[in-house]
């Protein structure tokens, strides 16, 4: 018996699909900002009533959850769009260090010189620490861990940025196909390939590697 032949990808129906997500996503989002225009107005009015403390507390955590949603879905349509980077000759090290994170790097050492988008790397590190933190044991960012060193050969110099924290012995949290459990890990790893470079999602840290130019 002849086994069936697998369905040949679409492409085109999957290109129909992410329009049609988008608009949806639109749609979604803006209805979430009508939302919170009336709960805004809500709140102007109960802390004009002075009323119970409790009351006006469930409104601001309504409030808060409103724009993280509509942050996400934001996330969401970046992601499904080229990364465009605005690349200039940066330091790594000062981008790591501004996107206030820890670096084992002394100030003394060389600088870790590349074409680089500082802003879309900034992000990028900001979205990946936050990934370590929701999937370490403590959930606490200070017990993340980050550090930046150089690797590869002489002719082709990388630098490495890596995170580690205590897990869960559970779980592997940084299991290979995790980053796609977040979309901002997801995000955060097109702007890395953007720029030329890998990341690597292991069962005890989160790695990538940019190219440097000197």
């Amino acid at each position: 018996m002849t086994p069936a032949t697998a369905k040949a990808i679409d492409i085109s129906e999957l290109e129909d699909l992410g329009r049609a997500t988008l608009q949806i996503v639109h749609d979604l989002k803006n209805q979430l900002n009508g939302i919170k225009l009336y709960a805004t107005f809500l709140r102007k009015r109960f802390d004009s009533e002075n009323r119970p403390s409790e009351e006006r507390e469930i409104l601001a955590k309504l409030i808060d959850g409103l724009d993280r949603a509509a942050r996400e879905m934001t996330t969401l349509v970046r992601y499904s769009r080229p990364v465009e980077l605005r690349r200039r000759r940066a330091n790594l090290r000062k981008i790591v260090l501004e996107a206030a994170l820890s670096s084992n790097s002394e100030a003394l050492e060389p600088a870790f010189n590349g074409e680089f988008d500082p802003d879309a790397l900034s992000e990028a590190f900001r979205f990946l620490t936050q990934h370590a933190v929701s999937h370490s044991s403590s959930r606490d960012r200070n017990q993340i861990t980050v550090h930046l060193n150089r690797s590869g050969v002489t002719t082709s110099p990388e630098a490495m940025v890596e995170w580690r924290a205590e897990f869960d012995n559970r779980s592997h949290p940084f299991g290979s196909d995790h980053k796609y459990e977040s979309v901002h890990a997801a995000l955060a790893t097109r702007i890395i390939e953007a720029h030329g470079g890998r990341i690597e999602f292991s069962s005890d840290a989160i790695r990538a590697w940019l190219p440097l130019s000197d």
